[in-house]
C-alpha cells in the first residue's frame, strides 16, 4: 500500500479535478459508458485487494466524488487490475475510450527509483453477456499502454497545481454483444478521475431535399458508409440521393439529389405549394411561374393556368405560353382579273389573336347573277378546311377542282394553308359572276366555338376561249371518207366562229397530219385510205381565240373492194408500170448525173412540225394564209412552225449575211437520231420592230410549203436571243450561183441527155 501521507495526498488533488471529470461531449458522440454521471461508487472489479482504491469523497461544492486510485511505488513486480462492468455494444462497431488521468512523477519521491513505473495497460474482452468474474488475465486482449504527457510533483501538490492527462483509444471491429475493459498497473502512482466509452455517428441532416438518417460509422477507422436518402415530402428523386458518413461522423459531399415536384416550389430544404396565379408544369428546380398572359390559376400547388374566357392554347403549345384567339378578317384586298383567271392579294388582319402561325383558306361560289342565288365552286365529299362557314372545300393536286362536268378550277399555290397573302384562280368560267371568302386562320381556330372572320370579293370573268369539245362520235364511213358529229362545248365561252378538226393516221402524228374547218357541229372527212385507222380530234374557236382540242377519236375507214381484171387488162396494167418505171429511172439517173442540183430525194430527219392551220402530207388541196394578217408576228410563226430549243442548236461558222443578220452553218441534234446539218439564218441585235415582224413573216411563209424543190423549215428559235430560222443546209449554195458556176458542165452534157431519152424509149419499145 502506499504511505499515509501519500494517499492523503492523492485526496487532496482528486478532489479538486471534479469540473473536469463533467466535461460535455460532441453531438455525434453516444456514450456507452460515461463514469461522470455516477452519483456512487462506479462498482468495477479489483484484484489483488491491495491494489486499487476506490475514492468516494465530497468536494468543496459538496458534490459526490468517485474516483480509482493506486500508488504501490515502493513495491516491486506490481499487477493490480481494475475491472469495468460488463458494457453492451448497442450496434456500434468501433468504440473510442476517453482515460482521464494523473500521474505522480517518480523522479519526485525519493527510494523509488527502482520500483517506481509512469505508464499503465489498457485491455478489452467481448462477450455476448456479462460473465461475472471468471474472465482470466489472458482473455483480455491489449489495447495500448499509456503514458502521461504531463506529470506532477511535490511542489505541484503544494500549490494545488495538478496536470490532468486525457488520453483517447479506438478498438474495432467489434462483433459480440457486449465487453469489458480493464486497466493494468505496474507500479505507478495513478488516478482515473472519469473514464468514458462511446462511438460514434453521423448525425441526422436533410441536403437537397432529401433526408439522411442517423447511422453508425464504420468499423475502421478509414470506413466510408454509404447512406441513400429519402426525398422530402412532395418531392421526388432526379438521380439517387445518397451521402457517405466517415469513421469520424462527419458527412462527405452529397450525390444525387430531390426535386420538388410539379405544383411545388423549393424553399428551406422542403418543398411548398405555388401560389394562386402561379404554376409549375413539371418536377424540377424551378420556382413556380407567374401564368401566362390570358390564363389564370384559382388553387395552390397548380400545374397549369387555364385560359381565360375566348382565348385558347394549342395543343402544341407550352404551359408557358401565353393563350391566344383566332385572328380577324383580312383587310385590304385587291382582285385583278385576266380572263377566265384570277389574282387575289390582301394584307394580314389587324389583330392576329396573339400568334404568328397565321395561314389563309378561301371559299369559291358562283353566283348567277347580280344578287342571284350561289353555290360552292368546289364539291369535295368530306373535305374541309376546318372552319365555321358553312361552306367545304376539298383538296387535291396542287389546288383544288370544281366537280361540275365542267373545267376544273384550281387555285394556284392552293386553297387552303396559304402562308403569303395571295393566291392565282385559274379555269373559271367566262362572264360569270364569282365571289371569293378569304379566311385568316391560326392554330387555335378549330378551338374556338365562333364563326371565322373572313373578308369577301366578288368579282366578273371575261370572255375566253371555249371548253373542250365533247361527245364526238361516228356518224357515216366510206372507204374514203368519214363523217363525224360533236356536241357544242359546255362552255362556248361567246360565239362559236368555227371547227378545226385535226386528223392523222394512227401512229403517224409525228410524220404529218391534217386540219379541216367546219361552221356546223359536223363535218365530213375526204381523201382518206381504205382499211386505215385515223385519229381526229375537234376543237372550237371563238373571237377569244382556240379551245384545247378534244380526246383521241379512234376510226377504221372501209376496206377496198377486190379488183377483177381479164387477160388482157393485166397486160395493159404490166404496160403501163413497165413503161412508167424505166421512164422514171431514166430522169433520175440524168438529174443526179448531168441535170444540176435538188434535193427531191433526200432523206429527211425532222421531227413533228406543230401546225395549227394548213395542211402537210396528204394531197388535198391546201390554202396559204397570210402571216400579216396576225397581229402579233409570234402567233403567226408559231401557227406554222415548231419551236426548237436553243440547247439543239450549234453554230460552227458564218458562210454568210443577209438583209436581217448573218447566216450561219451548224449542227441540230433531235431526239434518238444522228444530228444534221442545218444553216441558220439569225436576227441581227438592235433590230426594229418592223424587221422582227417581217423576219417571222419570212419563216411563217417557208413554213406552209412542202416540196422536195423548195428548201424545206425545220423551225425557229424565237424564245432566247438571238432570234434564229432553222432550214436545211444546201451543200452547193443557192441556185442562181450553183448555175452561173456549172454552165459550162450543163451545155456539155446536153447530149448526154438525148442519149439517155432514146435509151429509155428504146426499152418501153421492146417491153411493149
Amino acid at each position: 500500500m502506499a504511505s499515509d501521507p501519500g494517499l492523503a495526498a492523492m485526496l487532496l488533488w482528486t478532489i479538486s479535478l471534479q469540473a473536469v471529470g463533467t466535461a460535455g461531449t460532441n453531438s455525434n458522440e453516444v456514450n456507452l459508458l460515461d463514469t461522470t454521471t455516477y452519483t456512487g461508487d462506479w462498482g468495477w472489479l479489483t484484484y489483488p485487494s491491495h491494489g486499487w482504491d476506490a475514492i468516494n469523497e465530497m468536494d468543496e461544492y459538496f458534490s459526490p466524488i468517485h474516483t480509482y486510485q493506486v500508488c504501490n511505488v515502493m513495491s516491486p513486480s506490481q499487477n493490480n487490475w481494475l475491472r469495468t462492468g460488463w458494457i453492451p455494444r448497442e450496434g456500434a462497431r468501433r468504440i473510442y475510450i476517453e482515460v482521464k488521468f494523473t500521474l505522480r512523477d517518480c523522479n519526485s519521491m525519493p527510494g523509488v527509483l527502482g520500483t517506481c513505473k509512469e505508464t499503465f495497460n489498457l485491455y478489452y474482452y467481448e462477450s455476448d453477456r456479462a460473465v461475472g468474474s471468471t474472465i482470466r488475465e489472458n482473455q483480455f486482449i491489449k489495447i495500448d499502454t499509456i503514458a502521461a504527457d504531463e506529470s506532477f510533483t511535490g511542489v505541484d501538490l503544494g500549490v494545488r497545481r495538478l496536470k490532468l492527462n486525457t488520453e483517447i483509444r479506438g478498438v474495432g471491429p467489434l462483433t459480440r454483444r457486449g465487453f469489458y475493459l480493464a486497466f493494468q498497473d505496474i507500479g505507478a502512482c495513478i488516478a482515473l478521475t472519469s473514464v468514458r466509452v462511446y462511438y460514434k455517428r453521423c448525425v441526422g441532416v436533410s441536403r437537397n431535399l432529401a433526408v439522411f438518417t442517423d447511422v453508425v460509422t464504420g468499423a475502421d477507422s478509414s470506413s466510408l458508409v454509404e447512406v441513400r436518402g429519402q426525398c422530402v415530402d412532395h418531392a421526388e428523386e432526379r438521380d439517387t440521393p445518397k451521402m457517405y458518413c466517415s469513421a469520424e461522423g462527419e458527412w462527405l459531399v452529397p450525390i444525387g439529389r430531390c426535386v420538388c415536384s410539379a405544383g411545388f416550389e423549393e424553399h428551406r430544404d422542403s418543398c411548398v405549394a405555388c401560389e394562386v396565379g402561379f404554376y409549375k408544369p413539371v418536377a424540377g428546380d424551378g420556382l413556380c411561374g407567374k401564368c401566362p398572359q390570358h390564363s389564370h390559376s384559382e388553387t395552390r400547388a397548380a400545374l397549369a393556368c387555364p385560359c381565360d374566357s375566348n382565348y385558347y392554347r394549342a395543343a402544341d403549345d407550352p404551359p408557358a405560353a401565353p393563350c391566344s384567339r383566332p385572328p380577324s378578317a383580312p383587310v385590304s384586298v385587291i382582285s385583278s382579273v385576266n380572263g377566265t383567271s384570277v389574282n387575289l392579294e390582301w394584307e394580314r388582319p389587324l389583330d392576329t389573336g396573339g400568334r404568328s402561325d397565321l395561314q389563309y383558306s378561301l371559299l369559291c361560289q358562283k353566283c348567277s347573277g347580280e344578287g342571284g342565288p350561289c353555290e360552292d365552286c368546289l364539291s369535295y365529299p368530306g373535305s374541309s378546311t376546318g372552319v365555321k362557314t358553312g361552306a367545304s372545300i376539298g383538296v387535291g393536286g396542287g389546288g383544288l377542282v370544281e366537280r361540275t362536268g365542267t373545267a376544273a378550277v384550281r387555285f394556284v399555290p392552293r386553297q387552303t394553308g396559304l402562308t403569303e397573302p395571295w393566291v392565282t384562280v385559274l379555269n373559271l368560267v367566262a362572264h360569270t359572276n364569282y365571289s371569293f371568302r378569304i379566311l385568316a386562320m391560326n392554330a387555335v381556330t378549330h378551338l374556338s366555338n365562333e364563326p371565322s372572320l373572313y373578308a369577301v370579293v366578288n368579282i366578273t370573268t371575261n370572255q375566253a376561249a371555249p371548253s373542250e369539245v365533247l361527245a364526238i362520235r361516228q356518224e357515216n364511213t366510206s372507204q374514203n371518207s368519214v363523217t363525224l358529229m360533236w356536241h357544242e362545248p359546255n362552255q362556248p365561252n361567246g360565239v362559236i366562229l368555227e371547227y378545226d378538226i385535226k386528223y392523222y393516221e394512227k401512229d403517224n402524228e409525228d410524220q404529218s397530219y391534217s386540219t379541216l374547218k367546219s361552221k356546223n357541229t359536223s363535218a365530213r372527212v375526204s381523201g382518206l385510205k381504205p382499211g386505215t385507222k385515223y385519229i381526229f380530234q375537234v376543237r372550237a374557236r371563238t373571237s377569244a381565240g382556240c379551245g384545247r382540242f378534244s380526246q383521241n377519236v379512234e376510226i377504221q375507214t372501209g376496206k377496198a373492194a377486190p379488183l377483177r381484171y381479164n387477160t388482157m387488162s393485166i397486160i395493159w396494167i404490166c404496160m403501163a408500170l413497165v413503161s412508167g418505171l424505166v421512164t422514171f429511172l431514166a430522169i433520175i439517173i440524168c438529174r443526179k448525173r448531168h441535170c444540176g442540183y435538188s434535193k427531191a430525194f433526200q432523206d429527211s430527219d425532222e421531227e413533228k412540225m406543230h401546225y395549227q392551220n394548213g395542211h402537210v402530207s396528204f394531197p388535198d388541196a391546201r390554202f396559204y394564209i397570210d402571216p400579216h394578217t396576225y397581229e402579233d408576228p409570234c402567233q403567226a410563226v408559231h401557227e406554222f412552225a415548231r419551236e426548237i430549243e436553243a440547247s439543239r442548236i450549234k453554230i460552227e461558222k458564218i458562210i454568210g449575211s443577209g438583209e436581217f443578220g448573218e447566216v450561219c452553218y451548224g449542227r441540230m441534234r433531235l431526239p434518238g437520231k444522228r444530228d444534221i446539218p442545218v444553216a441558220l439564218k439569225t436576227l441581227k441585235a438592235g433590230y426594229t420592230e418592223k424587221q422582227k415582224r417581217d423576219f417571222l413573216a419570212e419563216a411563217s411563209i417557208m413554213a406552209q410549203f412542202d416540196h422536195p424543190n423548195v428548201i424545206r423549215l425545220e423551225g425557229v428559235v424565237t424564245q432566247s436571243k438571238p432570234v434564229m430560222i432553222i432550214t436545211e443546209y444546201m451543200e452547193n449554195g443557192s441556185l442562181d450561183s450553183f448555175l452561173r458556176v456549172s454552165m459550162y458542165k450543163i451545155r456539155s452534157t446536153k447530149a448526154n441527155c438525148k442519149f439517155y431519152h432514146l435509151f429509155c424509149f428504146s426499152v418501153l419499145t421492146v417491153v411493149c
